[in-house]
């Protein structure tokens, strides 16, 4: 028995639905992130207890039990989580969301015979599908279980158009009859289609991706919502599908790359493929305290993070070194480009994790035109956003992409594990330009090393 009426329903779930529309809002800024998960999650307690007292619910038991489990598994991955795995999770997220949207379709199939819902069914399971599978095949390329270079295999458009015109044509048979032999059909066809999505895109390109497979997920929770009849899935589901698909262009924009070429690119050698080739150029080394000299002395300091910080855990003692030349009387700020690290706002959220003031946060627009009067640039595990090839090299694989300009500052100084190039697979010139410095080693022992020194000057 029921216990609010569709009145109360109705609000509820218009309370649930305003708290994503501010979740989002929240979560556009890293000041505000905090607070806007806040408010999503709170939507969405609030939607799921608006279910349970107001629909007959049956199994309620095992209901109940399925989100204990859920509980169970996500809250300690979710607590110890690193940074630097952080774009695995969301992708993980991603997946999820997508096959349970599949799922409910299947299972919602039986019991429609109208056309127009079986559509909705259909698009369900086929766009939950692609998400699951490309989203599993994400998380491995990340977690380097699968190789991060696009992986091709001879005939492979002829059997992806085979796999799109037999899913369309399994669709369509669906839709007539309603046969759950051609849904399953479907769902493998499907599943099929979303890995071989994802398998050509290499490197750098992979977090677009996930964006990508975000707001495809977002699509089929919005149609999985017509399928049952719940306005606030729909609703849901659209926030995530709008949302994703902006974030998606924004990223292929940063990138200076249109989504149809990140995404088949591969096929005309256009896809970032990733190296582990090490130059044996000859640059300019140094040591923690000559660069200390460097930055203790200078006016104005321009800190570049990039992936390589993450993976070292190096946020808080950078933060510390931003301190002590701040104290020193140094004009210290962060530069970040919009895909630095492996999703967006990577760089910003482990900066604030080492309490960065948000000031102190330039983006790309905001940091370019400053470059010309910074003394010393200091490069910290980034490379592919500040390789002047993406301007000055056509036909690499991040030509076109906007970066930040730090060939333009006095000094530029890059710690460096090696001399292996980023993801986009091509040297640097920058790091064999006269003005350039490097510090090899692990980013958290360079840092701590050049921060004892300055704090000796």
């Amino acid at each position: 028995m029921s216990i609010l009426g569709p009145g109360w329903t109705a609000l509820l779930y218009l309370v649930a639905s305003v708290c994503f529309i501010l979740a989002l809002k929240g979560l556009s800024s890293p000041r505000t992130a905090r607070r806007g998960n806040a408010i999503g999650a709170a939507g969405a307690l609030v939607a799921v207890a608006t279910v349970f007292l107001s629909a007959e619910l049956e199994n309620i038991p095992l209901i109940l039990a399925a989100i204990a489990l859920g509980s169970a598994v996500a809250v300690p991955v979710a607590r110890r989580v690193q940074m630097t795995q952080m774009p695995q999770l969301v992708a993980l997220f991603n997946g999820v969301g997508g096959g349970a949207a599949a799922l409910v379709a299947v299972l919602e199939l039986g019991h429609t015979a109208d056309p127009w819902v079986r559509l909705a069914v259909v698009f369900t399971m086929l766009v939950g599908a692609v998400s699951f599978a490309g989203s599993a095949v994400t998380v491995g390329k990340l977690q380097e279980l699968i190789s991060t270079r696009p992986l091709l295999f001879p005939g492979m458009p002829v059997v992806m158009g085979v796999v799109v015109l037999g899913a369309v044509t399994a669709g369509a048979v669906v839709v007539l009859t309603g046969s759950a032999g051609w849904a399953l059909a479907l769902l493998v066809l499907g599943l099929a289609g979303g890995v071989l999505l994802v398998l050509p895109v290499g490197g750098a390109d992979v977090p677009i991706v996930i964006s990508l497979l975000n707001a495809f997920t977002g699509l089929a929770v919005a149609a999985s919502g017509v399928v049952l009849g719940n306005v606030l899935l729909v609703v849901a589901g659209t926030l995530v599908g709008a949302s994703g698909t902006i974030l998606t262009k924004v990223m292929a924009s940063a990138m200076g790359r249109g989504v149809a070429g990140i995404m088949f690119g591969a096929f005309r050698g256009g896809s970032t493929a990733g190296s582990t080739a090490q130059s044996d150029r000859p640059v300019r080394s140094s040591s923690p305290e000559d660069v200390a000299v460097q930055l203790g002395y200078a006016q104005r300091v321009v800190i570049v993070p990039g992936y390589g910080l993450a993976v070292a855990q190096g946020q808080h003692t950078i933060a510390e070194l931003a301190t002590a030349l701040t104290a020193r009387g140094v004009d210290v700020v962060f530069a970040i480009h919009p895909v630095a690290g492996r999703m967006p706002g990577h760089m910003n959220v482990l900066l604030a994790e080492a309490n960065v003031p948000y000031e102190a946060l330039k983006e790309l627009e905001e940091a370019n035109p400053e470059f010309p009067t910074t003394d010393v640039v200091l490069v910290v595990g980034a490379n592919d956003v500040v390789n002047p090839a993406a301007k000055s090299t056509p036909g690499a694989p991040i030509y076109g992409m906007p970066i930040l300009e730090v060939a333009q500052a006095g000094q530029v100084v890059f710690l460096k594990r090696s001399m292996r190039p980023g993801f986009a697979g091509i040297d640097n010139e920058l790091l064999f330009d006269p003005k350039t410095t490097l510090l090899f080693g692990d980013a958290k022992d360079s840092l701590t090393r050049v921060l004892g020194a300055v704090k000796a000057l």
